[in-house]
């Protein structure tokens, strides 16, 4: 096995599938299945989820942007919750744990206890972000990922690695095997924020980005199969 302990950052528009807004059941559903295969293979996964399926707030330039950010972390709790529904049917057990208080739907984060169910073989779902304006759920994933000693971060998209330019628009994109963190802060190559690249690499922890759209990708890679794109610290 490559890994022990993992986080998967998935986009809340993933979790939209075939819909331009919104939960897929379908979808959700396939990521649940995925996500009892990772843990079949003994692997512990954590997991953040953002919210742009329902709340991209950053795109109204006459909300204040705390207020902005803040609806993004409710959107995320409502992606989390309901993947964590879908995963709970599976037979699996997953808990939420969420940046703010919201006692009567999920739990608060706390790191040891956070450790705790991982050793305990549950899944975990982050929500809330960071509980702060102005760090997106890629920051929150870096940071959730060192608080709970995660060995990588492997971040789903819609593309199967890094490129040094926008595969969808440039024929002549060429895709990384391989790059280092300070490459793609330096090369701006947007593969995450520069406060998640930053976290990262000061913690050592290396990120994965591969295409999330076939979800066997996941297993293959946690079997060992050489996918997507190696960002090292």
């Amino acid at each position: 096995m490559t890994y022990k302990r993992i986080m998967l950052k998935l986009s809340g528009e993933s979790l939209a599938g075939k819909k331009s807004f919104g939960i897929s059941d379908e979808q959700i559903q396939v990521y649940a299945k995925m996500i009892k295969q990772v843990h079949e293979l003994g692997v512990e996964l954590a997991i953040v989820v953002g919210g742009g399926n329902f709340w991209r707030g950053r795109t109204n330039p006459n909300m204040n942007r705390v207020t902005a950010d803040q609806i993004g972390m409710l959107a995320t709790t409502m992606n989390a919750m309901a993947l964590n529904d879908a995963i709970l049917q599976t037979g699996i057990q997953s808990k939420v744990m969420n940046s703010i208080e919201m006692p009567r739907f999920v739990d608060l984060f706390v790191q040891n206890k956070a450790v705790d169910y991982l050793k305990e073989k549950n899944v975990l779902i982050f929500a809330g972000g960071t509980g702060n304006p102005f760090f997106s759920t890629d920051s929150a994933a870096a940071l959730r990922a060192a608080e709970i000693g995660a060995e990588v971060v492997l971040k789903g998209t819609m593309v199967d690695g890094v490129y040094d330019k926008d595969p969808h628009q440039y024929a002549d994109a060429k895709k990384y095997e391989e790059i280092s963190l300070t490459e793609v802060i330096a090369k701006d190559l947007k593969v995450m924020d520069s406060t998640a690249a930053a976290l990262c690499r000061d913690n050592q922890i290396p990120m994965l980005v591969f295409s999330i759209e076939d979800p066997s990708n996941l297993v293959k890679i946690l079997k060992g199969e050489n996918l997507g794109t190696l960002v090292k610290p």
